[in-house]
């Protein structure tokens, strides 16, 4: 083998048994002193509902391959209800789809606690007194506060990996009618997403992206 081609190869190897990171999911966990919410990581920036941190310092927990990773951030405020805070380091991101969910059509629900993720198929459903997405709850997921901003992805028909953000839950909402009471989860969606766009679009002198070794 010509030397060129040994050194080339051996430094490849060096490469790939070095301690590098993958992308696992895009979402994060949103860490600020007034306590814990979820946001997700999209190919326009991070975006959450500001439930606890609409202001501030706060921490963006991301996952890699080999674990989490705390990276500190500003929130900004992108109107509507949304905030974005944009870290150092390229977190993985999915793209936004900007069609709003029909009733009847089947969504995916992403959520994360301490140490993974969680997923669950949903279906949208409507009524006339709500404006928005809303979600028949998982019977087998107990939604608890912790996990507003759960992301709501539309998942391609033939390429299950192809996912796209459609919405963020924003909590649960209970209705009455007839006398009997049903509980919906409430979903931020297209109809305000958009401002993530606008907002970079608005802001394109973006700072360059930091490499380190520990998420190369």
């Amino acid at each position: 083998m010509p030397r060129i081609l040994l050194l080339l190869t051996l430094a490849l190897l060096a490469s790939a048994c070095r301690g590098t990171r993958t992308a696992a999911d895009p979402m994060v966990r949103i860490l600020s002193a007034e306590g814990v919410e979820l946001g997700v990581s999209t190919t326009y920036g991070v975006v959450f509902l500001g439930s606890t941190a609409s202001s501030g310092r706060i921490e963006i927990e991301a996952w890699f391959g080999d674990g989490p990773s705390l990276e500190p951030a500003v929130v900004e405020p992108l109107g509507g209800g949304l905030y974005t805070a944009e870290p150092e380091i390229r977190l993985p991101a999915v793209p936004v789809r900007f069609d709003t969910p029909r009733p009847g059509d089947q969504l995916l629900l992403i959520g994360r606690g301490t140490t993974e993720t969680w997923s669950t198929p949903v279906r949208v459903r409507s009524d006339p007194r709500v404006f928005g997405i809303l979600l028949e709850p998982p019977p087998e997921v107990d939604f608890q506060e912790n996990q507003v901003g759960a992301g709501v992805f539309w998942v391609h028909p033939e390429n299950g990996q192809d996912r796209r953000l459609v919405g963020l839950v924003s909590g649960r909402v209970t209705l009455a009618r007839d006398g009997r009471e049903r509980t919906y989860l409430a979903v931020v969606g297209p109809e305000d997403l958009w401002r993530l766009v606008t907002y970079h679009r608005e802001h394109p002198h973006r700072r360059r992206w930091v490499y380190r070794e520990d998420i190369m």
